[in-house]
């Protein structure tokens, strides 16, 4: 009998290997792959020329030659130079290209290397970008880098379209240009849950689909969480610099995989840093001991930030928590539940507190910050601080089911005063996915605002609101001990 019981066991050690291998081996067969390609190019000289593309994962997801770019655009207002190495790159426009050989030709029959899709080091003109792109190295020993059109299109201000299968034109004298209706009608946005793109200042909507329909947030969250706390300090209920001691539940958080900051119970933090620290690292438990030291414990902090989005009109806002990380219920069969909103109502929230609290954005533009409580520099997560100059924050936010979420502000002036344009991407697929669909979305704002915008709506006219004194003082505070970097 026991030797029966023990055969029994391998058994079923055998099958469970067999069963494991059979799940692992098709994620390994199935992992990110890129198809090698050519496309035909021409600028209004209607010269065509050979351009070699890389499709990843799917067809049609396009990425090309820089260097075939660089020679199809050499003699024309949109020429730029190239230098590139095995991680880095370096572009800069208005300058001559020069050749290393096998430009504008076909692939090789050679198996592709390795190459994987990456933020690489990436300047233009010399100032650090952020832009997701492959560099491979050619036959000849130099090296090539591949990114995607409409990234170069918006580097260079110059339009692009495709009249047929396989072929790109480049329009180097008209400026980029996107019209979100065309995109929503191409399927663009079947990617995303929900968009709205407006004027914060005055409550104009530009562009939105799916605006009205709830979904989960994520991250994004902390700005309510940021909101509440300024208004603690507009009240004078707490100042920059009241440390805030780390609560048990605070190290747990830290200490899970979802920690972003070592935190130790007991330990003391300023009002100061956890406000940083939720706003650029988007640190989940920085944003738990703002709620622990504005409301006392967290549960009656969710009350305060659900009784908020009632005043500001959020109807279909509904918070768990105050990071936006998943909660689960204490039932036997607990049930997960996510902090969730409509894309209209994080314009709403995102509108109040630009206009009750402007010089937010001066935080939140801050590529880095020292957190002198702690002795630790930390780094902006938004992504699109660097590719475009009118960017000034606001939050990331990222789980499963929210997907990739971010909420950008930009900063334009009409010449009598400042505004603040939000755009709100919600549930995009991946971080690849939510920066160039917020940075789409970003330029069409800024071309909407300048007066180019087609089929806008009439917004909800919200008034700008006056900085409370003490809040003004506090942010100012921040700014002046947080350090630009």
């Amino acid at each position: 009998m026991k030797r029966f019981l023990q055969m029994q066991q391998k058994i079923c050690f055998l099958l469970l290997c067999a069963v494991l291998i059979c799940t692992i081996l098709p994620a390994k067969v199935t992992a990110g792959f890129e198809i090698p390609g050519t496309c035909q190019v021409q600028t209004e000289s209607g010269i065509p020329y050979m351009v070699k593309t890389l499709d990843h994962d799917y067809g049609s997801n396009t990425y090309f030659s820089l260097r075939d770019l660089a020679m199809v655009l050499k003699d024309t207002g949109k020429s730029f130079s190239l230098e590139i190495t095995k991680n880095a790159v370096s572009l800069n426009p208005g300058e001559n290209y020069s050749a290393v050989g096998g430009e504008n030709v076909p692939w090789e029959e050679v198996e592709l290397p390795n190459i994987t899709l990456r933020r690489n080091e990436f300047k233009v003109g010399g100032e650090a970008v952020n832009y997701y792109t492959f560099i491979m190295m050619l036959p000849s020993g130099e090296y090539d880098c591949f990114m995607m059109a409409a990234d170069l299109a918006m580097i260079l201000d110059m339009d692009i379209s495709v009249p047929a299968a396989d072929v790109l034109e480049v329009h180097t004298q008209e400026p980029f240009r996107i019209v979100p209706g065309e995109l929503e009608q191409a399927g663009y946005f079947y990617g995303v849950n929900g968009v709205v793109v407006g004027d914060a200042t005055t409550g104009e909507i530009y562009y939105q689909y799916q605006s009205g329909m709830p979904w989960p947030i994520a991250s994004t969250s902390k700005l309510m969480t940021c909101l509440l706390a300024l208004d603690a300090l507009a009240a004078g209920q707490m100042s920059p610099e009241d440390l805030v001691t780390v609560s048990d539940g605070a190290q747990l958080l830290s200490a899970s995989s979802d920690g972003v900051i070592p935190l130790t119970a007991g330990e003391q933090i300023s009002v100061r840093d956890l406000l940083l620290g939720a706003l650029l690292p988007s640190s989940n438990e920085c944003a738990l001991c703002l709620a622990e030291a504005v409301a006392g414990s967290e549960e009656t902090f969710v009350g305060m930030m659900n009784q908020k989005a009632g005043e500001l009109g959020l109807s279909q806002a509904v918070f768990f928590n105050s990071h936006g990380l998943p909660v689960y219920t204490e039932d036997p069969v607990p049930a997960k539940r996510q902090n969730r909103m409509s894309a209209e109502d994080m314009f709403r929230m995102v509108s109040h507190l630009l206009n009750v609290y402007p010089q937010i954005t001066e935080i939140t533009s801050l590529q880095s910050a020292v957190l002198d409580s702690l002795g630790r520099e930390v780094r902006n997560s938004n992504p699109l601080l660097r590719n475009i100059p009118e960017v000034t924050g606001l939050k990331t936010g990222t789980t499963n089911k929210a997907g990739a979420c971010l909420v950008t502000s930009l900063t334009v002036d009409d010449g009598n005063m400042e505004h603040d344009l939000v755009v709100v991407v919600l549930g995009a697929e991946d971080s690849v996915e939510r920066g160039r669909v917020s940075a789409l979305l970003a330029r069409y704002a800024l071309d909407a605002f300048a007066g180019g915008r087609e089929d806008a709506e009439a917004g909800t006219g919200l008034n700008p609101g006056n900085l409370p004194v003490h809040a003004e003082a506090a942010v100012d505070w921040i700014l002046k001990t947080a350090g630009k970097y």
